[in-house]
């Protein structure tokens, strides 16, 4: 592994189920089929895609929550897919992961210090009690938490207030990497603007690497160095997040750009039809090919592999991508309406280091002074 990469995904597959037989009709479900991704130090890298795609599954192996069916997966040059016992704990401190529900994810009997505090007696048992109560604090500081919340409980503070005790407790460790799956979905848009900005911030301070899963489109344009479209279980375009929002090859890629909520005025044809297949039945060839306005035969007999496009990182998993872009021009995002315009206008904010942290009565952006 090169020095500059920290996670490698090498063909890593993710079946459920034990494929039937004269006992059982349990069938394999393919929630993640042959996934290679190599994931740089000190980078944002995203991983989105549709709801039952198997992101989330993708990332629950790469942090070693689940074992791969078959492929490795490395982490900072050593393979990871069957660590347990020490090589497990010292794991435990080097990834973190964050959930997409905060109130789920912490446990509402400990008070936020108990939280925040419990990974440093698993990774530094030699810290004094003294000395954890300082880190805690030291923390709730880094998160725009108060150092009196440690006495508080989950249910005492707002959605993105949990999710930064559930950051801070990520961070206790001094972890290299981090994974944060949906992190922002459950929280409202002026605070998913608040926690993306929190999330850069700390990423630069710290030298943190983070993974983010997403399906929001807005969150990953707005926080992301690089990207990886994942379709029924198979990546299938890679690239910089300014590349691919800008050049996207990939039907599927296209059609989720082309997705984004318009203003109902104007009229946009639909670059994919239907619904996702099921993983426990996905259709041969190219996945995407029964919702795709582009198929041809050979989409249906013979399955794509990801061939560089020319552009730096950027890769595509499409038979005809090439055909596709000299005859057929990206479709362009629907016109957005305020308050879709107001969203992204937050995320911005965020990310380039603004102050717009909230809405007005107008729907528009307002910063706060």
């Amino acid at each position: 592994m090169s020095d500059d990469i920290i996670l490698e995904a090498v063909n890593v597959k993710k079946h459920f189920g034990t494929g039937g037989g004269w006992l059982s009709k349990t069938p394999v479900v393919q929630a993640v089929d042959g996934v290679s991704l190599r994931i740089r130090r000190g980078e944002t890298f995203a991983i989105v895609g549709e709801s039952g795609c198997g992101k989330s599954t993708l990332a629950r192996v790469l942090m070693r929550l689940l074992t791969p069916t078959e492929g490795e997966v490395l982490f900072d040059g050593r393979e990871i897919s069957g660590a347990q016992g020490a090589a497990l704990k010292q794991l435990r401190g080097e990834m973190q992961f964050i959930f997409q529900d905060p109130f789920a994810s912490l446990n509402p009997r400990m008070t936020v210090g108990n939280l925040v505090g419990e990974p440093l007696e698993v990774h530094a048992p030699g810290m004094t009690a003294q000395e954890r109560r300082d880190r805690v604090a030291e923390l709730l500081r880094k998160v725009g938490l108060r150092p009196e919340h440690a006495g508080r409980y989950p249910h005492e503070f707002s959605g993105g207030q949990r999710q930064r005790i559930g950051i801070a407790r990520a961070l206790a460790s001094d972890p290299k990497l981090i994974i944060g799956d949906e992190p922002v979905s459950a929280l409202d848009v002026s605070v998913q603007a608040q926690v993306i900005n929190l999330l850069g911030d700390l990423s630069r301070d710290l030298g943190l690497t983070l993974v983010v899963i997403a399906h929001d489109l807005g969150v990953i344009r707005h926080m992301s160095d690089r990207v990886a479209v994942m379709y029924l279980g198979r990546v299938v375009e890679t690239g910089t997040a300014a590349d691919v929002f800008a050049r996207p090859r990939h039907p599927y890629t296209q059609a989720l750009l082309a997705s984004i909520p318009a203003t109902g005025t104007t009229d946009h044809t639909a670059t994919m039809i239907g619904e996702m297949p099921s993983p426990s039945d996905p259709p041969s060839g190219c996945r995407f090919h029964t919702r795709c306005p582009h198929a041809q035969e050979t989409c249906r007999s013979q399955t794509p592999v990801l061939a560089e496009t020319g552009h730096p990182d950027h890769s595509v998993a499409c038979h005809f991508w090439q055909t596709l872009a000299d005859t057929v021009p990206p479709p362009a995002p629907p016109e957005r309406s305020d308050a879709a315009e107001a969203r992204f206008a937050l995320y911005r904010a965020a990310t380039e280091g603004g102050t717009v942290t909230h809405l007005n009565e107008a729907g528009k952006p307002a910063e706060q002074t």
